[in-house]
């Protein structure tokens, strides 16, 4: 039977993968297959947020070996949707039920013993942790070779009963507890679309859009180039600044010059100062120095197309314009009371969203086992994803504010008199947590992310609002040891590109202004007060917005007596 539907990309890769069940034409059917083609990514940086993803799973030892193989260089392959061919589905499970007296056939359906040819399909299957998928087994009364369900008007799986039509014998409660095929434990059953039967992982990077400018940022010495413009406080473009002496000389290496002709092109660059005069990685910890260098070669990445400022607005405008004015008092003024140090438009910010597997069971990362996917021909990981170029804000805090708000928690932390000596104190003596971490004790990293994560919560939920948008037509991503966030739109809810760049041109005044002195307090409190500071009431967004899960959240870092936004 060949039947056809239209749905979305977005639909698609979040709800449509291989593995899934889903409604369609009435009934239930799993997703068995993708019709894809290669997608051109950025694979380190794939790569490197994969195994920054995956270290719940990791650390649990239910990464199915995952983790590993990516660190041995194992091919990770990024594949997308082929509209035209579009996903395969087949019927799950193949379990019928009469629509007017729910008997169940013995073998293929035709006509009912009430007489009734109207078929639906039972929605409830078995799965288990480890990845299994089943369809349920039902008992027939002996005597009468018969069987109904009889639903208890709840989707609660264990109050389903099965009893003989004929005799009215209770043949079982529910669907029983059958053993895996793996021997690891038991089948539950739940409705096909509970989130324990599936749940998608998904990964998100900043792909750069050319694969000059992958080699230019992730070759040798590009990372490096990238954390020093960052910590200078990126003025100008990237590509003017400096690279550090082992930056250039490996880049001279990659392309084949010889190593004493590589050294003399250094020492030239040197005595010409085209060479900054140190490592800016040089003083961060080997434990936090790839966080760290990652997380500038996202921003550089996200900014490969070009940037908006709000000193650009003031730039472009005229003194005499109302909006000008706005620009030189209005903006300022309010990014200055919000503790800000920049706001910037990226019109073409390049995002790859991915999924790179499912869980069965717990939906806690790392309490259940990883399955991931391999390509059909190479037999290589890979993930089903979707390559946008959308609009983005970034936010970073200022770092002299920052500094001094760590330093009235921490003293021990050294003191600094400029941003550029605030941003290398944080980055070469601070260590934020990473997704899955269990923190045990408070420590600068928790309280810096906690302030970065909170202030990106805030700064999105009040952002919707000014822009029209539903909340879940916005995402975060962090980058907290550079004191910033972007917010950026999805393609997963009602959005309206330009959304962003109207509150940008127009209201960020008010929008800033709203972050500081808006509503602080929870609906919730004092419950939510008590219990973290942090809820769906106030800080919570959804979870595909949120790559930290609404962990590392508290509005007691923003606001109150000891907060951000109170210095």
């Amino acid at each position: 039977m060949d039947l056809k539907t239209d749905r979305s990309a977005s639909q698609i890769l979040f709800g449509y993968l291989p593995g899934q069940t889903v409604d369609l034409f009435g009934g239930v059917w799993k997703v068995t297959d993708w019709r894809t083609r290669y997608l051109q990514v950025d694979s380190e940086a794939l790569r490197s947020e994969l195994l920054r993803v995956v270290r719940p799973w990791e650390k649990q030892g239910t990464d199915n070996g995952f983790a590993r193989r990516l660190r041995q260089g194992d091919g990770i392959r990024a594949e997308t949707l082929e509209h035209d061919e579009g996903v395969i589905v087949e019927r799950f499970p193949e379990v019928f039920q009469c629509r007017k007296c729910n008997r169940i056939p013995k073998g293929p359906a035709t006509t009912c013993r009430c007489g009734e040819s109207r078929w639906g399909q039972l929605h409830f299957v078995g799965y288990h942790s480890c990845g299994e998928l089943i369809e349920p087994w039902i008992p027939r009364c002996q005597a009468h070779d018969d069987v109904r369900v009889v639903f208890p008007g709840s989707s609660d799986a264990s109050q389903i009963r099965f009893e003989c039509p004929t005799c009215h014998t209770v043949l079982r409660k529910g669907f029983g507890f059958p053993k895996c095929n793996c021997g690891q434990g038991q089948v539950r059953f739940n409705v096909h679309r509970a989130a324990s039967v599936f749940t998608p992982r998904t990964v998100v990077v900043v792909n750069a859009v050319s694969p000059e400018k992958v080699r230019e940022l992730r070759g040798p010495g590009g990372p490096e180039r990238s954390l020093s413009w960052i910590l200078d406080g990126m003025d100008g473009e990237l590509s003017s600044s400096k690279s550090d002496r082992s930056g250039l000389l490996a880049t001279l290496l990659a392309q084949g010059i010889d190593e004493e002709m590589a050294e003399r092109m250094v020492a030239i660059a040197e005595d010409g100062d085209a060479v900054a005069a140190s490592d800016p990685a040089a003083g961060v910890p080997e434990a936090n120095r790839l966080t760290v260098l990652e997380e500038g070669s996202t921003i550089a990445s996200a900014m490969t197309e070009g940037r908006r400022t709000v000193r650009d607005l003031i730039d472009g405008s005229s003194e005499s314009d109302p909006l000008g004015r706005r620009y030189r008092s209005d903006y300022l003024l309010a990014m200055t009371r919000a503790g800000l140090d920049t706001v910037e438009l990226i019109d073409r910010f390049p995002i790859l969203t991915a999924q790179f597997g499912y869980t069965r069971g717990d939906s806690a990362p790392g309490a259940s086992k990883l399955k991931t996917w391999s390509h059909r021909s190479s037999g290589q990981r890979m993930v089903y994803a979707d390559l946008q170029e959308t609009e983005a804000l970034f936010v970073r805090l200022d770092p002299l504010k920052v500094h001094r708000w760590l330093r009235e928690r921490w003293s021990e932390l050294p003191p600094a008199s400029t941003g550029g000596e605030a941003r290398r104190v944080i980055v070469e003596n601070v260590v934020c947590p990473q997704t899955g971490d269990e923190v045990d004790a408070p420590s600068p990293g928790v309280d810096l992310l906690t302030l970065v994560h909170s202030y990106s919560h805030r700064f999105m939920r009040r952002a919707a609002v000014f822009a029209g948008l539903d909340r879940n037509s916005l995402a975060e991503l962090l980058v907290p040891h550079h004191l910033g966030f972007f917010v950026y739109a999805t393609s997963r809810g009602e959005f309206v590109l330009g959304g962003l760049e109207a509150v940008f041109e127009a209201d960020l005044d008010a929008l800033l202004r709203d972050v500081v002195i808006g509503e602080h307090r929870c609906a919730m409190d004092p419950g939510c007060r008590t219990d973290g500071g942090a809820c769906p009431a106030c800080l919570h967004v959804g979870e595909p917005s949120c790559r930290y899960f609404n962990r590392f959240l508290d509005r007691a870092a923003i606001s109150g007596g000891n907060g951000y936004l109170m210095l």
